[in-house]
């Protein structure tokens, strides 16, 4: 809610919902004792169903070949290269539709 990215809505009728659930780790130095414990949020995907909830996927894996070969038609061309974190890409992207996630109940 802080970095307004989501918000709670009634169940809407006739769209399909996403389903969720807490996933809890407790992580452990060398010697046996708790040094934090974890928890994540994660989506079900698998309860996606495509042309239905998506109709588009895509993959953040990159191969080392093709970062070589635009590397090699940049330096080629004389063109500048922007660098952007993979792992937060979602964030300067813009989501046409709406996506319906479940609230996941804490336990």
């Amino acid at each position: 809610m802080k970095n307004d990215v989501w918000e709670v809505v009634p169940r809407p009728k006739g769209k399909s919902v996403v389903t969720s659930r807490w996933l809890y780790k407790i992580k452990h130095v060398a010697n046996g004792n708790i040094e934090k414990f974890k928890a994540r949020f994660v989506t079900r995907g698998f309860s996606q169903v495509e042309g239905v909830d998506y109709e588009e996927t895509f993959d953040s894996v990159v191969q080392y070949t093709s970062i070589c070969s635009i590397i090699s038609i940049v330096a080629e061309m004389g063109w500048k290269i922007h660098q952007m974190d993979v792992k937060t890409a979602f964030l300067n992207g813009f989501i046409q539709e709406v996506v319906y996630i479940e609230q996941a109940a804490r336990l």
